[in-house]
């Protein structure tokens, strides 16, 4: 018989369930008469649930177990970042935008990025290539050739002729040539590429821009003989306007103004790209005529580049073409010595106009006896981008720019 339990109702009929279907004795089997409802009425357990009190039968033994859920102590394991600064031996500059990686070597993960001048903390140089650096608590690498130990090296930075970032170059009067030049007063500026640094100096020369230069006269050659062709001044003459003042465009834009904003942008191009540039006019008005800004490329440049557009009086835009160099002058000393580098220079800018889809007139080029080029010593051109029906916006105008700058690259060897 079962007696009477404090345990619920539920709980005493899964119970005598049980013992039936196990073949108990009959009598075992009888409750007696009002023991389940005596039995309803106990309070439920302590600790118990509502269902079942809080047990549960296993029906293969028979056996009760509790069903409350033991609490478990778990330990959240923390991770501690490896400690290397035992292992640093130094801090070192970034001198471009460079990238760390997982890896020493091109091909491996990104991890990260250095800004110029930004430090870092280095372990040790791994070869000739990579040096190993610690980066947010691990060991990374980075290219050893964009790194320095001098948190000054921005500023010690100078071009391939010893000038400074922001160094004013003025005529230096021991310079070949310097005493034809009749305006000198002004001088040019040099900037400087802070990264990817080619060590290469482009004299970038916006025509026009010199307040007077049109009323004073300098020798067309150094050996004072006649022009061979003509221009602004015409064949025959012995002497040429200093600096003439250019057209206007059909618009009434005046050509200098949109010279100097062309090689504005061509000198933004040029340092993106590592090129130092020599800015011969660096503003509205910079008194140096032709000849002194021609010589003072001669020796702080290795190349020039005079930036022109064509002051026809056509009523559409015959494109762009250079200005090459006459035979008439190819005997002269200093032109002997390098117009077919000149010549060189204005086909690779043409091509790199002409690969940007802009259009080229006739083939590229026509002969013109210049200043400039009677008095280079360095690859010298006159790149004529248009006439005054050309369109002068500035989105033409850094199509031309990139064209000008994938010339530059080809004439340098970096295609």
């Amino acid at each position: 018989m079962i007696k009477k339990a404090a345990v619920p109702l539920l709980f005493c009929l899964l119970v005598s369930s049980l013992l039936f279907g196990c073949g108990q004795k009959e009598e075992e089997q009888q409750a007696e008469p009002g023991t389940v409802e005596e039995a309803a009425g106990e309070e439920t357990p302590e600790g118990s649930d509502d269902e079942n009190g809080g047990f549960v039968i296993d029906l293969k033994d028979g056996s009760i177990s509790s069903t409350e859920e033991e609490t478990v102590e778990t330990t959240e394991e923390t991770t501690t970042a490896p400690d290397y600064s035992a292992m640093i031996t130094g801090t070192m500059y970034s001198m471009d935008f460079i990238n760390i990686r997982a890896e020493a070597g091109t091909d491996s993960e990104v991890i990260g990025h250095l800004n110029p001048e930004e430090s870092i903390a280095v372990v040790e140089k791994v070869n000739s290539e990579w040096m190993q650096v610690v980066y947010e608590d691990r060991l990374c690498y980075v290219a050893s050739e964009y790194l320095t130990e001098d948190p000054d090296w921005r500023a010690k930075i100078v071009s391939n002729r010893g000038y400074q970032n922001g160094d004013t170059v003025g005529l230096n009067p021991a310079w070949r040539f310097a005493d034809y030049s009749a305006i000198n007063s002004g001088a040019a500026v040099m900037y400087l590429a802070d990264r990817n640094r080619k060590n290469i100096t482009v004299g970038v020369n916006a025509g026009h821009g010199t307040k007077g230069g049109s009323s004073v006269k300098t020798y067309c050659h150094p050996d004072k003989t006649a022009k061979v062709t003509g221009g602004s001044t015409a064949a025959g003459a012995v002497t040429a306007m200093a600096v003439s003042d250019g057209m206007n465009f059909h618009d009434g834009t005046p050509e200098k103004k949109v010279t100097l904003q062309m090689a504005q942008i061509l000198k933004e191009l040029l340092l993106e790209n590592g090129y130092d540039v020599l800015m011969i006019r660096d503003g509205e008005d910079v008194q140096l005529d032709n000849i002194a800004r021609t010589v003072i490329c001669n020796n702080a440049a290795d190349c020039h580049i005079a930036i022109h557009w064509d002051g026809d009086s056509l009523d559409y835009d015959k494109g762009c073409f250079y200005m090459s160099v006459p035979d008439g002058i190819k005997y002269l000393d200093n032109v002997a010595a390098v117009w077919q580098e000149d010549e060189r220079l204005g086909e690779c800018l043409i091509k790199g106009l002409s690969e940007r889809g802009l259009k080229i007139f006739s083939n590229g080029s026509m002969d013109m006896d210049l200043t400039q080029t009677s008095y280079s010593s360095v690859p010298s051109v006159d790149i004529e981008l248009g006439n005054g029906s050309s369109d002068h916006s500035t989105e033409r105008l850094y199509e031309q720019g990139y064209g000008l700058l994938s010339g530059i690259n080809s004439f340098f060897g970096f295609e």
